[in-house]
Formats: structure tokens, sequence, C-alpha cells
């Protein structure tokens, strides 16, 4: 083998497999439209996020309304006080 077959083999090759890879892998960030930045103008009308939308409006799960009219019983434990 020559010289300039030994680096095509050990060289280029190894570094055209890396190349193809890097790219396949950007190809999404150069695809998408730029992200937003802190204090860059919104341009977007505003949007509620709910992760369950057919529980929007209903009463808390943690809370559950006594029958009677009296004090609601707290069903839920722990929280950032961590008293479980």
């Amino acid at each position: 083998m020559s010289v300039v077959q030994t680096i095509l083999v050990y060289a280029a090759i190894p570094i055209g497999i890396y190349a193809v890879v890097a790219l396949l892998t950007l190809r999404d960030r150069f695809a998408k439209a730029p992200r937003y930045r802190p204090g860059q103008p919104w341009d977007y009308p505003p949007v509620w996020w709910t992760a369950n939308p057919a529980g929007v409006g209903t009463d808390h799960a943690g809370f559950v309304a006594a029958p009677t009219g009296g004090p609601a019983r707290k069903t839920a434990k722990g929280g950032a006080r961590g008293s479980w």
C-alpha cells in the first residue's frame, strides 16, 4: 500500500464518517426557526398550557369537598416542608 492509500483508509474515511454523522445530528438545528432569547420581543399570542385539558375548571384533586358543607378534608401529603 502506498502512503496515499494509507492516509485515505486511516484518515479520510473515518473523518468522512464522522462528518456524515455530525451533519445528520445537526440537520434539525439548522432547519428550525431561531429560538426565543430573553429580552427579545414576543410576537406570538399567549397560550395557556395544561397537561390535562379535560380537567380544566374542575376541583383540585388534593382536596375533597365535605358532603355536609363542612370544612374540606385535606387528602394530599407531603409538600415543600416534607411533612409526610
